[in-house]
């Protein structure tokens, strides 16, 4: 080995004067190749041999172990054999340093040489962009252009093109740079042209960004990909679309990252053929086997919702990397295929596979969303076991997976321990709170988070929003809506709608329309805010005036639009209101959303088409609880307890378990039909169900009781209502104690509703009805004294009619209307009438003045 060296060095003396310096350098590379390997650091005698030996070592020594100790060695030779002031050697260790972030040696390299080229300013202006060391890199090349009397070359100006990039308001002086582009005839370079374009594009200036580009007479794959990028990320993806296809015409091959940024173009624009194409471009090119690609359009079909080609795709990899898993349990839970992604989640860990923080993340969503809290646990050892648990997005994932899960002992542990909590951590636990009406809390850790310094987020304000709406204090949501103006979120959507419900939900609902009005742009969502606003608090008929001035906006009803006007149809009982958006809801294809068809069933119910009701549940292919509830419910509403009972017996042999709601209506029904033993049996086998009796199914059971007599086994079965007793039961007692004439127990039983709820004016004319029954007209007069005193007062009875699309009420003696004379001449006129069909009026029950 030794001796073929030999040979070679003295063929290179002999022609070193007939060789280029190349040829020099190939010479000396072979020699040292020949070298043994004990014995890296031989340098032969002659100095231009060794000049080209040394520069080779260098280039060698990235793949040795501990380069930076091998270069300080070199450096050393260099000094020892006088190579301090060879301008080339010293270009090539400051690009080592450079490379290796030794930033402080290089600076003093640089500093040191007594002779430097524009290759030794390129080096510098690079390193101290690449490292971020923006005023360091700019002052540089003002050195540069101060000192060196050679132009600029191409690296040179694209490193001071991207310190400006990196500048928050480099904006001008990358406009100068570009001047100076051109002044030096690099205005063609593609380059420094890919690199304008990065610049104007980041800087927001799209427009100046595509005129370097079409200036360009030569582009790269990089070019076109920069370019194609950069439409992308500003939203504007259909012009990216046109860009790729002209690329076509171009000879130029789109590399990884064109089709990356294409298929985010087609994942935007929801454009599932375009995306297509590029999958066919990318089989017929046979990238197919390129891994990355794959994971994009996995990505892409994902973000599509064609999440069986995506999976399809993913079977199909000959090879995987993590990102693939990855993206792929993300695309599953992006589209709640939360149980697919679990298992995926568990066969990659079970492969051998080392998740990431991302794959962890996504996976605790999907926990979150099944409240899975065993898996969820599962995935939280998992994060411990690989030190994932310190990430943030880790943290917060955890966070957000307990609240979901309604574990808040450990969602507020997982906070506590993360330390350092962000906006997202404090959104997560806030509405974790304020989902299981931890109001208190959610506030108090709003407050915190203020002392903190932390500026809320439009989630935290939504958050927020919801914890009013819950407590239904107008205050509060004031304050907060004070706050939204404050940090500039007013005029957002998503906000704007909750500020709208939650003023609806306070009883405000003129604020919520001024809100409504004011907002300048307005989506779907924020008219069904209103929308629904408007039936909460009964005024239906302005729900429906707001369904015409949607008609004239460029906005389309969805089906939470319909179902917000089925309730009003059905507040109103208009049955002709509900069957006209019945026929539109069939138009729009929305008839088979779960959501619309209960709100269908409900407004025939309450309209009185009892018939329409039972046909929409019967023609209903998907039913859901609520939907069941419905129907149970119309039956209950119209007498037919044999009905409910039979859809019961129904919903149980299709397999769907019965909630608190249904059996509402079943032992409702059970008390209109009389069905006292039957309905008792029910109510005593709530429990067997996991369905714990509340307020409503007592009042139900002490009616029940009340029919058959039983009036103090109903006020022992009050008395030991587990939960704090409402009124209703007390006055549903009272009701039972009036039809049988029970008089002590009913003056019991109207003490104790009117001690739990003293404005309420049912239970004193329940009480003065008893009396009145009983010929006690001085009992009766202290009632009415005492609902006086106490200002209480009794609710008009009202009622209404619908005549050509308009609703006429009427309330006891009113006379405001217009037409007055003319209604109560034709009310004397049927008094008169059903005296004649032997109507005989209850004089037992006092008139109310």
């Amino acid at each position: 080995m030794r001796n073929n060296y030999c040979y070679l060095l003295k063929i290179h003396l002999k022609s070193i004067q007939k060789s280029t310096n190349k040829q020099a350098f190939n010479l000396s590379t072979l020699a040292l190749d020949l070298l043994p390997s004990k014995d890296p650091y031989f340098f032969p005698p002659d100095p231009q041999l060794k000049r080209c030996l040394i520069a080779n070592l260098l280039r060698k020594l990235p793949s040795y172990p501990n380069p930076i100790a091998h270069y300080k060695r070199i450096q050393a030779q260099i000094v020892v054999s006088g190579y301090q002031s060879d301008t080339f050697l010293i270009n090539i260790l400051l690009n080592l340093y450079s490379r290796y972030d030794k930033l402080g040696d290089a600076s003093k390299l640089f500093d040191e040489m007594p002779k430097k080229n524009l290759v030794s300013w390129s080096t510098m202006v690079s390193m101290y962009t690449r490292h971020g060391y923006i005023e360091k890199a700019l002052a540089l090349f003002l050195e540069f252009r101060r000192n060196c009397c050679k132009g600029p070359n191409e690296y040179i100006l694209a490193s001071v093109i991207r310190a400006c990039m990196q500048m928050g308001d480099g904006g001008e002086l990358g406009v100068q740079i570009h001047d100076f582009v051109f002044k030096c005839g690099f205005d063609q370079d593609v380059y420094v042209g890919t690199c304008l374009v990065d610049f104007y594009m980041k800087s927001g200036c799209i427009d100046e960004a595509r005129l370097v580009f079409d200036g360009l007479k030569g582009k790269n794959a990089v070019t076109w990909t920069t370019m194609i990028t950069g439409y992308v990320k500003s939203g504007k993806a259909e012009v990216a679309l046109q860009l790729f296809r002209q690329r076509k015409a171009t000879d130029v091959m789109p590399d990884r990252y064109v089709l990356s940024s294409v298929l985010s173009a087609c994942s935007v624009l929801d454009f599932i053929q375009g995306g297509k194409q590029v999958h066919c471009h990318v089989l017929r090119r046979g990238d197919e086997m390129d891994v990355s690609v794959i994971n994009v359009l996995i990505d892409f079909y994902c973000k599509c919702g064609k999440v069986k080609a995506a999976h399809r795709l993913f079977d199909e990899m000959t090879a995987r990397n993590v990102i693939s898993w990855t993206t792929m349990i993300a695309g599953y839970m992006q589209n709640s295929f939360n149980r697919e992604a679990m298992t995926l989640f568990s066969e990659m860990t079970r492969l051998g596979w080392k998740a990431d923080a991302f794959a962890c993340t996504s996976v605790l969503t999907s926990c979150g969303s099944l409240k899975a809290l065993d898996q969820g646990r599962q995935v939280h050892a998992y994060t411990i076991k690989d030190n994932l648990e310190s990430d943030d997005f880790v943290a917060n994932g955890l966070i957000d997976m307990y609240a979901k899960c309604s574990s808040l002992i450990d969602a507020r542990r997982a906070f506590d321990i993360m330390g350092d909590q962000n906006v997202v951590s404090y959104n997560a636990m806030i509405e974790g709170y304020s989902s299981l009406e931890k109001l208190s809390e959610a506030l108090e850790l709003f407050h915190s988070m203020r002392r903190q310094s932390l500026q809320p987020s439009l989630l935290t304000f939504v958050s927020l929003l919801g914890v009013s709406a819950a407590l239904c204090t107008i205050e509060l949501s004031r304050q907060i809506h004070i706050l939204i103006i404050k940090f500039g979120v007013s005029l957002d959507l998503f906000v704007g709608s909750s500020l709208i419900d939650v003023y609806s939900k306070c009883s405000h609902v003129k604020e919520a329309r001024l809100l409504f009005e004011e907002m300048k742009e307005k989506d779907i969502v924020v008219w069904n805010a209103l929308f629904f606003g408007y039936t909460q608090q009964l005024e239906s008929e302005e729900a429906l005036k707001l369904f015409s001035k949607l008609q004239l906006s460029r906005q389309n009803p969805n089906e939470f639009t319909f179902a917000a006007l089925m309730i009003a149809s059905s507040n109103l009982a208009s049955l002709q209101h509900g069957q006209q958006f019945h026929t539109q809801l069939i138009k729009h294809g929305l008839d088979s959303d779960p959501f619309v068809t209960n709100a269908i069933i409900d407004m025939y119910a309450k309209c009185g088409s009892f018939q329409d009701a039972c046909k929409t549940f019967n023609t209903t292919t998907w039913r859901d609880i609520v939907c069941w509830n419905s129907v149970i419910s119309t039956y209950a509403h119209h007498g037919e307890a044999e009905g409910a009972l039979q859809i019961f017996k129904r919903m149980l042999k299709e397999g769907m378990k019965p909630n608190y709601v249904t059996f509402v209506g079943l032992l409702s029904a059970c008390v209109h039909a009389g069905f006292v033993e039957l309905g008792l049996q029910h109510f005593e086998s709530m429990p067997t169900f996991g369905v714990e009796p509340g307020i409503e199914h007592y009042a139900c059971a002490v009616s029940l009781l009340g029919h058959a007599g039983k009036l103090y086994e109903a006020k022992a079965l009050i008395e030991s209502v587990p939960i704090k007793p409402a009124a209703v039961l007390w006055r549903t007692l009272l009701s039972s104690c009036r039809i049988v004439g029970n008089v002590e127990l009913g003056r019991y039983a109207a003490e104790r509703a009117i001690s739990i709820d003293p404005m309420d004016s049912g239970s004193y004319t329940l009480l003065s009805n008893i009396f009145a029954s009983k010929g006690m007209w001085a009992d009766v007069k202290r009632v009415r004294e005492k609902m006086d005193l106490e200002g209480v007062l009794k609710e008009p009875g009202c009622s209404w009619i619908e005549v050509n699309n308009e609703t006429n009420a009427f309330i006891a003696r009113d006379r405001t209307h217009h037409d007055s004379g003319l209604i109560y001449l034709v009310l004397d006129n049927l008094i008169m009438h059903i005296k004649c069909a032997g109507y005989v009026p209850d004089i037992a029950i006092p008139v109310d003045d």
